[in-house]
């Protein structure tokens, strides 16, 4: 690579993490996970020690936090604001005593006694006070000039207003951290992430009686700018801070050397399921105030101090109970409904256990301590189970023979190829029997790889069905509109805009409304060969009247499960009344035999972000129309990149290396416009 390539990636990453910065500081809306943040950063770093010839004043190696809000007077720290190094490994702690040990001239016998405390993921603050009365609170910002949000910080109960013992300091910034409470936060969940988005949004009020609403708590744990202070150590300033009111973290200890810290971390880990607040780590500072002033900071982090952060997609909780959901082709999944906990900057309350089997298996039960997983976007699951500290009175977790929506007996499929009963349980109820099913049918039904109806989301089709305004899909294109408009948070304009939205998916194409139906085992790719061979809506429904499914099999593509999912759907007489009703309400448009000399002819696509009116699905449909075909990775053998609204930024950033083009949705439309 190049200088001018490496250049121009380094640039790329950096005005990517300062438009994270200005979501995550200013707007109090993170765009990433805390461990997509910290893996562009470690990158950022990495580059610059590889290329000393890079340089940016908006590095995180000469940055801390964000620029304060212009909604604020800003007010310069006395002493700044640092960040701290992170620590993730056994390895980087004893990189780091090893660093401090050097820099200090000590042999490796030294005994470095560390004040450990828990490191709560809220917002920091900095509080001034002259002569025991408090005087201004600052924000972060960027380290070195903050926000003055005074007036917020007043509201909140923990912190004094006035301090009149003897011993406090003539003047002092005592600094902590803003957080919101777990289960204060329940009733805020609606409208934020995390208990840490909640607090940055609430200290962001313009009017301090908007904050006074909000349940908010400080505990104290530094301090910056100080005349008068008396105490020598981290661990004595802490019990001095409660002896003035102040609120410390419960869980501070003095310790020294590593293996001992790790310990402390484990145990830390162990418990943090059971706190009332969101921790993302421990921080170690050295004892000492006198060492720490030698040691001193490092660009814009102290020597003297490092975060030792939790893993960013696992984390440790307890089961509150097991809740079983049905999906629309009947399977019973088991859900875990834990003790809330925060992974990767995302507040996790489920987590699946996939099927009996994997409950049998792991002997999960209510009570158990678990360890949660949560990777990417994938729907967090159990790990692990502790049995040690299992309730003694714990019971093993009894999987339902009887649905739980409509009764009906729960069983597992005998699989001929495997020789074995299938890992998932289903409900025997056929057709729209089942309220779960049935409910599930109709999301499935209008979700963007299908109907794709704007404003007729999950919530809604739950909320219709239980005023029964729709109970089979037809009814979606039947629906009194008069008397939606009478419904509580309904308006005039918003029911217009379903109606059209509504009428707007009565024309479908043939493979989107067979995977519309939610046939078992039938996804879009099958949907796709499906209607490639009947070519007409006529054609498929005509499947009712034929006796021998196993000609189906000639279709490249279809096997026995899918040909016996067929068989079974065509069997059900709601099935057959629902596909005769969808057809003469819909214009089901024909299936196209594929163009052979298409514009997109030997051209390769890719979809990366969020298009606008159109789904992924109808896309790839439309380049395969028109010669071309998708694919599902970057590489020197794609042509285009077609980029929506938040795209994947690797994605972006390998297309770019490879010098592929880059479009977007207007662009794309406009490529086919021109076969017409």
């Amino acid at each position: 690579m190049n200088k001018k390539k490496i250049q121009k990636e380094y640039k790329e990453k950096i005005n990517l993490i300062s438009k994270f910065n200005k979501y995550y500081y200013d707007k109090s809306e993170p765009l990433i996970s805390d461990k997509e943040y910290d893996e562009l950063k470690n990158e950022i770093l990495l580059l610059e020690q590889k290329y000393i010839f890079l340089k940016s004043k908006k590095s995180p190696s000469n940055t801390i936090g964000h620029k304060p809000s212009k909604n604020f007077k800003k007010f310069q720290h006395r002493v700044s604001m640092l960040s701290l190094s992170n620590a993730f490994t056994e390895d980087d702690l004893k990189n780091f005593e090893k660093r401090i040990i050097n820099f200090l001239s000590e042999s490796e016998e030294f005994k470095i006694l560390y004040s450990a405390e828990p490191k709560i993921d809220g917002i920091s603050a900095s509080l001034t006070y002259k002569n025991g009365n408090f005087k201004r609170g600052l924000s972060r910002g960027d380290g070195r000039e903050g926000e003055d949000i005074t007036a917020n910080l007043a509201t909140i109960k923990d912190i004094p207003k006035k301090i009149s013992k003897k011993d406090f300091p003539e003047e002092i910034d005592i600094r902590g951290e803003v957080f919101i409470k777990n289960s204060d936060f329940e009733k805020l969940k609606e409208k934020f992430a995390n208990p840490r988005n909640a607090a940055s949004g609430s200290l962001r009020q313009k009017n301090p009686d908007d904050t006074k609403n909000i349940p908010l708590n400080f505990i104290a744990y530094t301090f910056g700018f100080e005349q008068g202070l008396k105490e020598k150590n981290q661990s004595d300033y802490l019990k001095k801070l409660n002896g003035w009111g102040f609120k410390t973290n419960p869980l501070n200890k003095k310790i020294a050397g590593i293996k001992n810290l790790i310990q402390n971390y484990n145990e830390i880990e162990q418990q943090r399921a059971n706190l009332d607040f969101d921790i993302d780590g421990i921080v170690y500072k050295i004892n000492s105030f006198e060492l720490q002033k030698r040691l001193g900071n490092v660009a814009n982090a102290p020597r003297w101090a490092i975060a030792h952060k939790f893993s960013s997609n696992k984390a440790i909780s307890k089961i509150l109970d097991i809740d079983i959901q049905i999906g629309r082709t009947g399977a019973l999944t088991p859900v875990a409904k834990i003790k809330p906990i925060n992974i990767g900057g995302v507040l996790v309350s489920n987590a699946t256990l996939h099927n009996e089997d994997e409950i049998n298996r792991k002997d999960v039960r209510i009570g158990d301590t678990v360890t949660v997983e949560r990777a990417g976007d994938v729907i967090p699951h159990i790990l692990s189970v502790d049995i040690h500290k299992r309730p003694k009175k714990s019971v093993k977790f009894i999987f339902p023979n009887k649905c739980p929506s409509c009764g009906s007996n729960t069983e597992k499929e005998f699989n001929k190829f495997t020789k074995k009963n299938d890992a998932v349980r289903r409900c025997s109820s056929e057709g729209y029997f089942c309220e779960k099913i049935s409910v599930e049918k109709l999301k499935h039904f209008v979700s963007k790889e299908a109907f794709n109806i704007d404003g007729l989301g999950k919530k809604i089709i739950e909320e219709f069905w239980k005023l029964k305004f729709i109970k089979f899909p037809q009814d979606i294109f039947k629906l009194d509109y008069e008397k939606i408009e009478k419904l509580e948070g309904w308006g005039s304009l918003s029911v217009e805009n379903l109606k059209y939205s509504i009428n707007q998916k009565k024309n479908i194409s043939l493979e989107r409304f067979i995977f519309a139906l939610g046939i078992r085992h039938i996804g879009l790719e099958n949907s796709k060969l499906l209607s490639k061979h009947f070519l007409s809506f006529l054609k498929f429904q005509n499947l009712s009247k034929i006796k021998n499914y196993n000609d189906l099999l000639n279709i490249d593509g279809i096997g026995e499960t899918q040909v016996g999912s067929i068989k079974n759907f065509f069997s059900n007489e709601i099935n057959l009344k629902v596909l005769h009703e969808l057809g003469k309400i819909l214009v089901i448009k024909n299936t196209l035999a594929k163009k052979q000399n298409g514009l997109l002819q030997g051209k390769s696509f890719l979809v990366t972000g969020k298009l606008n009116g159109i789904s992924r699905a109808e896309v790839k449909s439309l380049i395969e129309e028109n010669s071309g075909v998708t694919v599902s990775t970057v590489s020197n053998k794609l042509n285009y990149l077609i980029v929506g609204d938040k795209p994947t930024k690797r994605k972006v950033e390998t297309a770019n290396e490879y010098k592929i083009k880059i479009i977007n949705q207007d662009e794309f439309l406009k490529m086919l416009n021109k076969t017409s």
